[in-house]
C-alpha cells in the first residue's frame, strides 16, 4: 500500500506523520497527558449541564439518585449564598470561605458523575442546553487536545522532515511554473520577432514591387532574380522560425507532461492516504463499540458487587455493635485490673518502706552497741593505767 507514495518521492518518515494509523501513544507520559485532557473535557461538559439539571431537578431526581440529588441541592444553596455575597460584598474571609465551599461542592459533584459514566452519557443526550460561550471554550479545548496529541506523537525530526518535504514540493512547483512562464515569454518573443521580420520583408517586397514596376522594362531579369532570392530567403526564415516554434512547443508539452505526472502522483498519494484514513476511522469506531460493550458488562458486574458490598456492610454494622459492647466490657475489666495493680504496687511500696526503716533501725542499733562496747573498753584501759 506504500508503493505509490514512495514512487511519488514521499519519505517514509513523512508518511508516518501523515498516516493516522501511526498516531498511537508511545509512552506512559503521553497516555497520562491525554487521560488528563479527556477527563478535563468531560468535567467541562458536566459543569455545563449542572445549572440546567438543577433548574429541572424534580425531573431528573429519579435518574440521578439520592446522593447526587442531595449534592446538587447543597450546591444550589451554596451558589445562592455566593450570589448574595457578590451582590452585597462584606467580609473577605466569609467570601473566601464561601468560594472554598462552592469549589469543594463542585468537585464532589464531578467525582460522583465520573464514578457513574453511564449516567453522564445518558444526561448528555437527555438534557438540552442552549449554546453558550462555554461551548466555544469546550470546542477550543478539544481542538487543543487534538493539537497536543499531534505534537506529542510527532518527533522533532519528523516535523522538520515534513516541513522540508512540503518546501521541496513548493519549490519544484514554483520552479516548473517559472520555467513554463519563461518558455512562454521566449515563444512570444520569437513569434513577435518572426512577425516583425515577415512584416519587414513584406515591406521590402512591396518596395521591390514598386521598383520593379518602374524598372519592368529595363530590368525584368534582375527583378525576377531578386524576387526569387527574396522568396527563397523568406521561405528559409519561415522554416527556421517554424522549427524553432516547434521545438519550443515540444519543450512546453514535455514540461506540461512532467507537471501532470507529478499532479497524478500526488493525487495517487492523497488517495492512498484517504483510504488509510477511512480504514483507521472504521477501526476506531469498532474499538469504541467494543469499549461501550465492555463498560456495560463492567457496570453490571459493579452493580452485583455493590449489592454484595451492601449486604456485607450491614453484617459489618452488626459486628461493630457487638465489638463496641465487648470493648466496653474489656475497658471495665482493664480498669479493675489497673486498680488492683495500683493497690498491689502501693502495698509493695509500703513493704519496701518498712523494710528500709527496719534496716535503718537495725544499723543504728548495731552502731550503738559497737560504740557502747568500745567506750567500755576505753574506760577499763584508763583505770588500769592509773593503778600502776
Amino acid at each position: 500500500g506504500m508503493e505509490t507514495p514512495r514512487k511519488a518521492g514521499i519519505p517514509l518518515s513523512v508518511m508516518k506523520v501523515l498516516d493516522p494509523r501511526q498516531l498511537k501513544p508511545d509512552s506512559t507520559e503521553t497516555e497520562r497527558i491525554l487521560t488528563v485532557l479527556d477527563e478535563t473535557i468531560v468535567k467541562l461538559e458536566i459543569t455545563r449541564l449542572i445549572p440546567r439539571i438543577i433548574s429541572s431537578l424534580d425531573r431528573y431526581a429519579r435518574m440521578l439518585g439520592p446522593e447526587i440529588t442531595r449534592s446538587l441541592l447543597e450546591h444550589q444553596k451554596l451558589s445562592m449564598e455566593m450570589q448574595d455575597l457578590l451582590t452585597n460584598p462584606g467580609d473577605k474571609k466569609s467570601m473566601r470561605a464561601a468560594e472554598q465551599h462552592l469549589k469543594c461542592s463542585l468537585r464532589n459533584i464531578l467525582r460522583l458523575f465520573l464514578a457513574n459514566p453511564l449516567l453522564y452519557h445518558g444526561l448528555k443526550y437527555e438534557v438540552w442546553v442552549r449554546e453558550s460561550p462555554a461551548d466555544v471554550f469546550i470546542k477550543a479545548f478539544m481542538e487543543f487536545r487534538d493539537f497536543t496529541l499531534e505534537r506529542l506523537l510527532t518527533t522533532p525530526d519528523e516535523e522538520k522532515e515534513k516541513i522540508q518535504f512540503m518546501k521541496d514540493i513548493s519549490l519544484r512547483v514554483e520552479k516548473n511554473t517559472e520555467t513554463i512562464s519563461a518558455l512562454q515569454g521566449e515563444l512570444a518573443g520569437v513569434i513577435q520577432t518572426r512577425d516583425e521580420e515577415v512584416s519587414s520583408k513584406d515591406k521590402t517586397i512591396e518596395h521591390l514591387k514598386t521598383s520593379m514596376e518602374d524598372l519592368t522594362k529595363n530590368c525584368k531579369a534582375e527583378i525576377q532574380l531578386i524576387m526569387k532570392e527574396g522568396e527563397k530567403q523568406q521561405k528559409e526564415d519561415e522554416e527556421a522560425s517554424q522549427d524553432r516554434c516547434a521545438r519550443l512547443k515540444q519543450d512546453i508539452e514535455r514540461l506540461g507532461t512532467q507537471f501532470n505526472a507529478l499532479v497524478l502522483e500526488h493525487r495517487a498519494s492523497e488517495l492512498v492516504l484517504r483510504k488509510e484514513k477511512c480504514k483507521a476511522e472504521k477501526e476506531i469506531q469498532k474499538w469504541v463499540q467494543k469499549y461501550d460493550t465492555d463498560m456495560t458488562e463492567k457496570q453490571t458486574t459493579y452493580e452485583e458487587l455493590q449489592a454484595v458490598y451492601n449486604e456485607e456492610k450491614e453484617q459489618l454494622s452488626l459486628l461493630m455493635e457487638k465489638h463496641a459492647m465487648l470493648l466496653q466490657e474489656y475497658t471495665e475489666i482493664e480498669e479493675e485490673r489497673r486498680m488492683l495493680k495500683e493497690k498491689e504496687e502501693e502495698a509493695a511500696r509500703e513493704e519496701a518502706r518498712r523494710n528500709n526503716a527496719a534496716t535503718c533501725i537495725q544499723a543504728f542499733w548495731k552502731g550503738y552497741l559497737v560504740r557502747s562496747i568500745y567506750k567500755s573498753k576505753l574506760k577499763k584501759g584508763k583505770g588500769k593505767g592509773k593503778g600502776k
